[in-house]
């Protein structure tokens, strides 16, 4: 071999001892580690109830008529999906629960219990849930000068003016099943809001209710187990009604 040759071959030798290629390219970088994925929704909330099912209700802003509902379970220490499906909020979007004023038609953010479910149709297969049906005289009082404000009543008492009510049978669509949420309901604040439940969706936006369509709202009453202690979460993606405050 020739003196220049030689010279050549002891370079291109030492590149390749040092994970250099001949082309000059440098070594390879190894691939990045993967990403890993984000907490699901109820690991990151504040509160979730103390339960072992959890319901999410979303928008992405306060003034959104339109979000996404979706149901958990705790499995194992860890939050699953167990169904999502699309959810309607108040014509005027929504408001901090506690500050909210009756006849806004805003959805109230926060945490609430589910007390009981009822509908103008049978339960759906699987409900374990009590289950109250409609009837003719089945009302929902929010008159605030009434003694049973925020309450079912049946029959509508003297005191409850059927103007400041709900005849439920009136809404055989939305109430075709529902669950009502506890917002106000366990100590009622007049002039807070009154008959906020989560139903089977009308023909819009809501009054102030979350709705969802009517196959989503039988999967979610033959899911729902009250030995599970099952919470409804309303916020927002961010900001102060984020949904990860409550």
């Amino acid at each position: 071999m020739r003196p220049r040759a030689l010279a050549t071959a002891l370079v291109c030798a030492s590149l390749l001892l040092l994970g250099a290629a001949p082309g000059g390219g440098g070594p390879t970088p190894p691939p990045p580690p993967p990403r890993s994925s984000p907490p699901p929704l109820p690991a990151r909330m504040a509160d979730t109830g103390g339960g072992t099912q959890l319901i999410t209700a979303v928008a992405p802003d306060t003034g959104a008529t339109a979000g996404t509902l979706t149901w958990w379970d705790l499995r194992g220490g860890r939050w699953v999906r167990a169904g999502s499906a699309p959810a309607r909020f108040g014509a005027k979007g929504l408001a901090e629960g506690a500050v909210r004023r009756q006849g806004t038609n805003t959805t109230p953010t926060g945490l609430y219990d589910l007390p009981f479910a009822f509908g103008v149709q049978a339960p759906p297969r699987g409900t374990t849930y009590a289950y109250r049906p409609v009837r003719e005289d089945s009302w929902w009082c929010q008159d605030n000068a009434s003694r049973s404000y925020n309450r079912w009543t049946e029959p509508r008492p003297a005191d409850c003016r059927a103007a400041e009510s709900e005849h439920l049978l009136a809404y055989r669509t939305q109430y075709a099943h529902a669950l009502v949420i506890g917002f106000n309901y366990r100590h009622p604040v007049r002039d807070r809001g009154a008959g906020i439940f989560l139903h089977v969706n009308g023909r819009g936006a809501t009054a102030g209710c979350v709705s969802v369509p009517a196959d989503a709202m039988r999967r979610v009453l033959a899911w729902a187990r009250p030995t599970h202690r099952p919470h409804l979460a309303i916020g927002t993606d961010g900001g102060r009604t984020a949904i990860t405050r409550y």
